[in-house]
């Protein structure tokens, strides 16, 4: 019997506390001294000033870039060309899952390391070892999938507790489905991210990532509504970063993402959030796999606790066209997607009844 190759892997270094911003130099001046720095556009302008500061005081230097709003291989190489002209040593990324993303994708092509910085605990996509590229109309592309996580990984708890309550209840969506989707790939002896198989020890990690939301996610919403960070919302934003992207990472990820990929493509769902349409893609895998009705329950009543959208209608479809639909559950069967993780075989006619059957239970339970 041949033994198979599992895998666990995480950042270097991963920081959460208040005030990194206006200490970055000293999570940086180990990799670099000359800082490329890609940043979403509404906190460019402190970056600059508390960040730029901490990096000169340091003796370091560094260059500010905005990043343009989508993850295409032409932001990527537009930025691969301006901090090769910059001299840049390390790179550092500034902002939202997308922006984090070709900061990755900019230091891997450059071969340099890379520092993430999120500004919204959205997505669990900092610690990955993973960049998502998209096409310039916003449909899926290609997973880029890198050699290495991030050097070090830094979550400032004041300034995630400062962003819209939408983006940190995302990232609670996304990290909901880390659990189920490395159990079934667990359960299929399926690869994880980094194409090899699960571990023991992402499921269980995983496991705590679903745990601990369950337990802290209602109160950090509510403190978020308030922005001030309170213990709770630091646990989340470990769960929801860490515990979410190494779980996901070395526990492997199956339907839910799959049929968020799908839906990608789907013009009434753009302005979605990702953490948004994986929590949708969660209530279809549940229902793919006829899970215990006590546990999709559950998931119902923590999605509707959190104030994620929980219908198609409440994600922006107004009107259900089923060959735009049909499309969607074809697409997430593609050969390269994470489908072939659940431990049966799916067909799109499955997973388009998946998504029918989903809609309607969470119509029901909607008030």
């Amino acid at each position: 019997m041949k033994i198979p190759v599992k895998s666990v892997t995480s950042p270097k270094k991963f920081i959460v506390g208040n005030g990194l911003l206006a200490n970055l130099y000293a999570y940086i001046k180990d990799l670099g001294d000359n800082a490329y720095v890609i940043c979403d556009e509404f906190i460019l302008g402190r970056a600059k000033e508390e960040a730029g500061k901490s990096v000169r005081e340091g003796g370091g230097k560094a260059t500010f870039e905005q990043f343009n709003y989508q993850t295409t291989q032409e932001e990527v190489d537009r930025n691969r060309r301006l901090a090769r002209e910059a001299g840049a040593n390390v790179i550092v990324g500034i902002g939202g899952g997308k922006t984090l993303d070709t900061a990755k994708a900019t230091a891997y092509y450059e071969k340099l390391p890379v520092v993430i910085f999120p500004t919204i605990a959205s997505t669990d996509a900092p610690c990955t070892a993973l960049a998502v590229l998209y096409k310039e109309d916003g449909a899926f592309d290609r997973y880029l999938f890198l050699p290495s996580n991030p050097d070090v990984v830094l979550a400032d708890t004041e300034i995630l507790a400062a962003a819209p309550v939408r983006f940190f209840a995302a990232g609670i969506g996304d990290a909901l489905a880390t659990y189920f989707e490395a159990r079934a790939c667990y359960a299929a002896n399926g690869d994880n991210l980094v194409l090899m198989k699960p571990s023991l020890t992402g499921l269980a990690i995983a496991r705590t990532c679903y745990e601990t939301i369950l337990e802290n996610g209602v109160k950090a919403v509510e403190a978020v509504k308030n922005k001030v960070p309170t213990r709770a919302v630091q646990d989340t934003i470990e769960a929801t970063i860490y515990l979410s992207g190494v779980g996901a990472e070395s526990g492997g990820l199956a339907a839910a993402h799959a049929i968020h990929n799908g839906m990608t493509a789907v013009p009434a769902l753009h302005r979605a959030q990702h953490g948004e349409k994986v929590t949708f893609g969660l209530l279809a895998q549940l229902v793919l796999e006829n899970a215990p009705k006590e546990e999709l329950e559950t998931v119902i009543r923590f999605i509707k606790a959190v104030g994620l959208p929980l219908t198609l209608k409440d994600l922006g479809v107004e009107e259900f066209v089923e060959a735009e639909w049909r499309k969607v559950a074809e697409d997430a069967c593609a050969e390269d997607d994470t489908m072939g993780n659940e431990p049966f075989p799916v067909t799109p006619e499955d997973v388009y009844n998946a998504i029918v059957a989903a809609n309607a239970i969470a119509e029901k339970y909607h008030d």
